[in-house]
C-alpha cells in the first residue's frame, strides 16, 4: 500500500509538472482576449459549439507555446530566481517530454480551431505559434526589441477569435490587436524592472538591464500608456462598442497613463509594482466593459 501511495504521488507530481508547463493560469487571459473578440464579431449571435471549440483550440496552443517556450529557455530560467523551479529548469521533466507535450497541445488545438471553427482562425493561431517560439523566444537573448516582438503574438488572440466567429478580418478586429499590444509593452517593462537582476543573471538584455539607470524603460512606459489611449476609444468611434464604454475606457486609459507617469519619474520598484498590478486590471475591466456595451 506504501509504495502504491508513493507512485500515486509521484504520478501527480508528475501531471502537476506538465500542466505547469501550458502555464494555465497566465493563458487565462489569452482566452479572454479569444472570447472578446468572438464575442465583439459575433454580429448576428453567438455559436455556443464553435466559441467552445474557439476557446479550447486557442487555449491549448497557447499552452504549446509556453512549454516551447520552457524547453528552450530551461537553462536560463534556472539562472532566475523567479523560474529556477520550473519543471524543465529544475529537470523535474526532459527536454523531450516537454517537446512532445508541447506539439501535442499546439497540433491539437490547431486541429480544433481548423475543424470547428474555419481555417482562418487556425491560421491566425499557427503565426501565433510560429512567432512566439521561432522569433521572439530566440530573440529574447539578443535584443531588447524583442519586448515588442512579443507583444506581436501577444497580441492576437482576439484576431484569432474575431476570424472564428466571422471567418474573415476586418479592421475591428486590428483595433482589438492594437488595444492589447500597446496594454502589453508598459506591462511587461514593469516587470522587467522589477525582475532587472534576474534577467542580467541570465543574460536577457532587457532594456532595463542594458541602461541601467531606469529612464528609458520609464519614458517607454509612458509613451506605450499614452499611445493607448486613442486607441481603447476606437471601439465606439467604430460603432464597434458604446459611450457607457468610451467613458469607462477613457477613466481607465487616464489612470494607466498616470500610473506609468509615476514610474518614469521615479523608477522604483514600488512605482513598477503599481504600474504591474494596474496592467493585470486594466485589460479585464475593459474587456467586461467591452462586451457589456457592444452595439
Amino acid at each position: 500500500m506504501r509504495s502504491e501511495a508513493v507512485i500515486l504521488a509521484a504520478s501527480k507530481t508528475r501531471s502537476a509538472d506538465f500542466i505547469a508547463l501550458a502555464k494555465p493560469r497566465l493563458n487565462v487571459l489569452v482566452v479572454a482576449s479569444t472570447l472578446v473578440g468572438y464575442s465583439m464579431a459575433a454580429f448576428e449571435g453567438i455559436n455556443l459549439l464553435r466559441l467552445l471549440a474557439t476557446l479550447v483550440g486557442t487555449g491549448l496552443v497557447a499552452g504549446g507555446a509556453s512549454a516551447f517556450n520552457q524547453v528552450i529557455e530551461r537553462d536560463l530560467d534556472a539562472l532566475m530566481r523567479r523560474t529556477r523551479m520550473r519543471p524543465m529548469a529544475d529537470r523535474r521533466l526532459q527536454p523531450f517530454e516537454g517537446l512532445l507535450f508541447a506539439f501535442a497541445l499546439s497540433i491539437t488545438g490547431l486541429l480544433i480551431l481548423a475543424a470547428f471553427t474555419n481555417v482562418l482562425a487556425a491560421e491566425v493561431a499557427l503565426a501565433t505559434l510560429i512567432s512566439y517560439v521561432l522569433v521572439y523566444t530566440p530573440l529574447k537573448t539578443r535584443s531588447s526589441f524583442s519586448t515588442v516582438i512579443g507583444a506581436i503574438p501577444g497580441a492576437l488572440p482576439p484576431v484569432i477569435g474575431w476570424a472564428a466567429a466571422r471567418g474573415e478580418l476586418r479592421i475591428e478586429a486590428w483595433v482589438l490587436f492594437g488595444i492589447v499590444f500597446l496594454w502589453q509593452l508598459p506591462h511587461f517593462l514593469a516587470i522587467a524592472w522589477i525582475y532587472r537582476d534576474d534577467y542580467a543573471r541570465a543574460g536577457f538584455p532587457m532594456l532595463a538591464v542594458i541602461e541601467p539607470d531606469g529612464r528609458s524603460t520609464g519614458r517607454q512606459s509612458l509613451i506605450y500608456a499614452a499611445a493607448l489611449l486613442p486607441l481603447s476609444l476606437a471601439p465606439t468611434l467604430m460603432n464597434l462598442a458604446g459611450n457607457v464604454y468610451f467613458a469607462g475606457a477613457l477613466a481607465l486609459g487616464l489612470a494607466y497613463i498616470w500610473l506609468a507617469w509615476r514610474f518614469s519619474r521615479s523608477i522604483a520598484v514600488i512605482d513598477a509594482r503599481r504600474l504591474f498590478f494596474a496592467s493585470i486590471t486594466y485589460l479585464p475591466l475593459v474587456w467586461i466593459l467591452m462586451i457589456a456595451d457592444k452595439r
